[in-house]
């Protein structure tokens, strides 16, 4: 799988997105194709645990959709291409991480907001910036609501602002600012303690959230009770992590 506008890697049961067309990882049409042919090959690899979207160049992760692309002529395409990164990501059930060390801005930061964990440099910068140019993102319009609630997406969306990393960590949008020095490593660390947990039972725990979306608690609970019994306890895993606690042992996963 070739590609000329970013890198992608899997390995030990992580694949890796890395935009890298610095300074600014412009997302363009072009860009925005082979991250979806990645994704889907992401989708469809059943030994994939965790996907991390990283970038290359240390201004930023992204600076959003290429301005060139949103034109009268190309717009249509631009907005279909980019939405179909969306409705792949919500449709997949592993975990999904953001690595943001620089500016994170317009499609940018609707793309780290739509992960599951956004792992932050303090030097890092986010946010909204569309209406200064006349436009609207419609992505975090539908999605900002849902995660950091009406009145802070009224604020973000309507004046443009761009936060500090500390800043978008308190209203929740990024899960955890660590310093510059040392980002890889400091990534790295907070990633294990995720990539160490058992493949399936992680995906499953995924869907019982993802399930419970939109219903009131009773019926979030029916379908997390059901994704429980029929899908998690039915794995070789949860079988063997059950037994290595009553024998008082490490757990040895068989992702399975």
């Amino acid at each position: 799988m070739a590609f000329t506008t970013i890198t992608y890697e899997k390995k030990d049961k992580k694949a890796t997105i890395t935009l890298n067309v610095p300074v600014s990882n412009w997302l363009t049409i072009g860009m925005m194709k082979e991250i979806n042919e990645a994704l889907l090959d992401t989708k469809k690899d059943p030994s994939i645990q965790m996907l991390v979207f990283d970038h290359a160049g240390e201004k930023a992760f992204c600076d959003g959709v290429d301005v060139a692309d949103h034109t009268d002529d190309k717009v249509d395409e631009m907005i279909e291409v980019f939405h179909k990164m969306f409705r792949i990501m919500s449709d997949m059930d592993v975990t999904t991480v953001a690595v943001v060390n620089g500016r994170a801005l317009g499609g940018g930061c609707e793309l780290i907001s739509f992960c599951d964990i956004v792992i932050a440099s303090e030097k890092s910068r986010i946010g909204q910036p569309e209406i200064a140019v006349g436009v609207f993102p419609p992505v975090a319009a539908a999605w900002f609501p849902k995660i950091i609630g009406l009145k802070k997406t009224y604020e973000l969306l309507l004046t443009g602002k761009v936060l500090s990393a500390k800043d978008a960590e308190a209203i929740g949008l990024v899960n955890v600012v660590l310093p510059v020095e040392n980002f890889k490593e400091g990534v790295e660390k907070f990633l294990a303690d995720f990539l160490k947990q058992s493949r399936p039972v992680a995906i499953w725990t995924k869907k019982a959230i993802k399930a419970g979306l939109g219903l009131d608690f009773n019926g979030a609970l029916n379908a997390s009770e059901i994704i429980y019994l029929k899908g998690c306890m039915a794995t070789e895993d949860a079988k063997e992590g059950i037994t290595a606690f009553m024998e008082k042992r490490k757990a040895v996963w068989k992702d399975k």
